[in-house]
């Protein structure tokens, strides 16, 4: 007899789990997931596909970006004589400097010079009233007169006793008595003369005059003032400002190169620059070095002479001194501004013609040695005097790089102006 199959339970399911067990199931959730996996291989893709094309352009000539070839201006490698300079921080100092004083007191009658005006030995420059000089020259004058009779009559008498003690008819005492007379008178004459030469040289002083040749200052007194003798107040101030020194001061560990360099020439030359160090002033000769270092310093003084024409080299003025230590000649020389460098060496960037069948121009990476710089230009090892370097636009080339040059480059771009050279 055949079994007939129950009916499920109430509230059972046929997997035999409750029904608050099973999951419900949304057809939404499934469409989001599959939504967000899409969006992310798209920006995968995406992102492999712009790296890849980046590469391509990176490993790609930068003559080729922008569609052309880069354009660059031009400068040709001079063969040419460079200076080694010693570079320092100096001061102008005039060679003299007189603070003008009276000697004697009085009233100034006249200031004879103008402010800023130049003068020579013997100038007038302040006079003072010399009237009571001129009263003491003459009594001076007279008691020396008065005292020049005395001694003749004394002398007169010295040969009257002479010749009455030659006859013994007067002692010696007499005679020795006279002659005692004599020396006393001739004493005060002498007393007398010294008063007169005194009083004639304060007379004098009372003309002043320039004791150098030079350039005065701003006036200190005028005409009217009371002045004394030796005050701490000068009447004029004299500077010499020509020719005029610059005093500057050189490490000690610089002191053999100089001292080489005035072995080779007892005359070094000492170019002057403002205090920007960008333009030259003058020129002079290394004069003179200091006898000992400054051990609180590690410097030793130098003192060099410009004849200073021209006036640009005031006293006290703050300049920068390039002393000329050596030369180098026949050297090959580039601008700084060509001269790149990174992380390993320097170099530049070659101008390469183009080759068989070639229509472009290129360029090509050149590492070089740098040597002695002026501050403009470099002596270079590595390349020969004559070779063309890209001048500019540095950014855009790299070694192989198609360029095309600028019509209004010049063979001298970047040279500094009056630097020796010579073509190849």
């Amino acid at each position: 007899m055949s079994e007939v199959p129950s009916p499920p339970l109430s509230g059972v399911s046929p997997s035999g789990s409750p029904p608050e067990l099973e999951a419900p199931k949304s057809p939404g959730r499934s469409s989001f997931t599959i939504l967000w996996i899409a969006l992310v291989l798209v920006l995968v893709i995406g992102g492999v596909w712009y790296l890849h094309h980046r590469g391509q352009a990176s490993a790609s000539p930068a003559g080729a970006k922008g569609g052309g070839p880069t354009m660059v201006s031009t400068v040709t490698a001079q063969q040419g004589d460079m200076g080694v300079y010693m570079e320092a921080l100096g001061t102008v100092t005039p060679v003299y400097t007189v603070s003008v004083a009276a000697r004697v007191a009085g009233q100034i009658n006249t200031v004879s010079y103008q402010e800023g005006q130049h003068v020579r030995v013997g100038d007038p420059l302040v006079d003072i009233d010399p009237r009571p000089y001129q009263a003491a020259v003459t009594q001076a004058q007279g008691q020396l007169e008065h005292d020049q009779a005395l001694l003749a009559d004394a002398r007169i008498d010295l040969a009257r006793y002479q010749e009455a003690f030659s006859s013994n008819a007067i002692p010696q005492q007499q005679y020795a008595t006279q002659a005692a007379t004599v020396q006393a008178d001739q004493g005060t004459v002498d007393v007398d003369q010294g008063n007169l030469d005194n009083a004639k040289l304060n007379l004098l002083y009372c003309h002043i005059t320039s004791p150098i040749d030079g350039r005065v200052g701003l006036r200190l007194v005028d005409p009217g003032n009371l002045v004394q003798a030796n005050g701490t107040t000068p009447l004029v101030i004299i500077t010499q400002t020509q020719p005029i020194t610059v005093i500057f001061n050189v490490a000690e560990d610089d002191l053999p190169t100089i001292i080489a360099a005035l072995q080779r020439d007892q005359s070094l030359t000492m170019d002057v620059y403002d205090r920007d160090d960008q333009t030259k002033i003058a020129t002079g000769k290394l004069e003179v070095l200091d006898n000992q270092i400054n051990t609180a310093t590690g410097t030793l003084r130098l003192r060099g002479v410009c004849s200073n024409e021209d006036e640009s080299l005031f006293p006290n003025q703050f300049v920068n001194v390039h002393l000329l230590v050596n030369t180098l000649r026949g050297i090959t020389l580039l601008p700084n501004s060509v001269i790149q460098r990174n992380s390993d060496a320097a170099f530049i960037y070659l101008i390469k013609s183009p080759g068989e069948g070639q229509t472009n121009q290129t360029v090509q990476l050149q590492t070089i040695t740098v040597g002695e710089t002026d501050g403009t230009n470099s002596q270079v090892d590595g390349v020969s005097p004559g070779v063309v370097v890209a001048a500019d636009n540095f950014n855009r080339l790299n070694d192989g790089a198609v360029v095309t040059l600028r019509p209004a480059a010049g063979s001298d771009h970047g040279y500094r102006k009056g630097h020796q050279q010579t073509s190849q």
